[in-house]
């Protein structure tokens, strides 16, 4: 029965290579001669070729211990690098992991986290996926995502969450409209107002605060116009189609043609990220524990 190359058996050889000599051989590897003889055997047994002309005297390589020389340390520190690589994955140290984002995250704190995080572990490759807060939960179960940052909150079995914003909801107005020059606006003077929001599946989950807000005060919005993302809703706004709520993020961004306003006794819109316990990404355990102090 052949005996299957080892690293111990390329060890041998490489250390008796440079020696030429079985004894000084055997003692840097803390073997005995005849051990170190039977590893050297097993080489030869496995590769089919004597790789040393032993004599009484001395000891060489032959044509073909040549030429394993000439590529066996290419092996070892192939396999050297292996293992370095796989250590370091294990540590979290790199690697590869998805986050997925809705658009009041990426407007608000996600920014900041992920220079945070790249700055501590750049030697972990962070992919960005755009997702919906309901899209990301089921992300977060198939495996598609690592950690997602979605409106919370959210419980579920298996899964933990950090809550990384809280925002106010803002009313975005078009710049002609009669209430900017008010400082503050009141939920009911929305009321007969056309809205503009983001689409029922992708905004379900922002739509659900805004509907259960307004019907607190005895209204639902009269939608005319709906968007599936930021950017559309705010060119509807600014092309005068109707109002909107958003969160106060919409502060930080510029858009020509908008009023961004105080809602009166707003209600909040939490941030949260979300990961799955049972995930055994190394890489997400770094992220966890580096931008998100978890």
């Amino acid at each position: 029965m052949s005996t299957r190359v080892e690293f111990r058996h390329i060890d041998a050889f490489l250390t008796l290579a440079r020696t030429l000599h079985f004894g000084r051989a055997a003692g840097a590897l803390n073997l005995s001669q005849p051990s170190l003889s039977r590893t050297i055997s097993a080489l030869e047994d496995e590769i089919g070729a004597a790789l040393f002309v032993r004599t009484t005297r001395q000891v060489t390589l032959t044509e073909a211990g040549r030429a394993f020389l000439s590529s066996a340390p290419a092996i070892v520190d192939a396999l050297q690098r292996s293992v370095s690589d796989a250590q370091r994955a294990a540590a979290g140290e790199t690697g590869r992991l998805t986050v997925g984002y809705m658009d009041f995250a990426i407007n608000g704190p996600l920014p900041d986290l992920l220079q945070r995080f790249r700055a501590a572990a750049p030697g972990i490759s962070v992919d960005l996926s755009y997702m919906p807060t309901n899209a990301q939960r089921e992300a977060l179960f198939d495996g598609g995502l690592d950690v997602g940052f979605m409106i919370g909150p959210f419980a579920a079995e298996g899964v933990t969450t950090r809550a990384v914003d809280t925002a106010a909801l803002v009313v975005l107005l078009p710049r002609a409209h009669k209430l900017v020059r008010q400082r503050t606006i009141t939920i009911d003077q929305l009321a007969r107002e056309p809205w503009v929001l983001g689409a029922a599946d992708p905004w379900e989950a922002f739509r659900g605060i805004v509907f259960e807000h307004c019907a607190k005060h005895g209204f639902a919005p009269n939608v005319v116009q709906e968007a599936t993302n930021s950017d559309g809703i705010f060119g509807l706004v600014a092309a005068g189609v109707g109002i909107s709520l958003y969160c106060d993020s919409a502060a930080n961004l510029r858009r020509k043609g908008i009023v961004v306003k105080k809602l009166a006794a707003a209600p909040q819109v939490p941030t949260v990220a979300a990961w799955r316990s049972d995930n055994a990404n190394a890489a997400r355990n770094r992220f966890v524990e580096l931008a998100l102090g978890a």
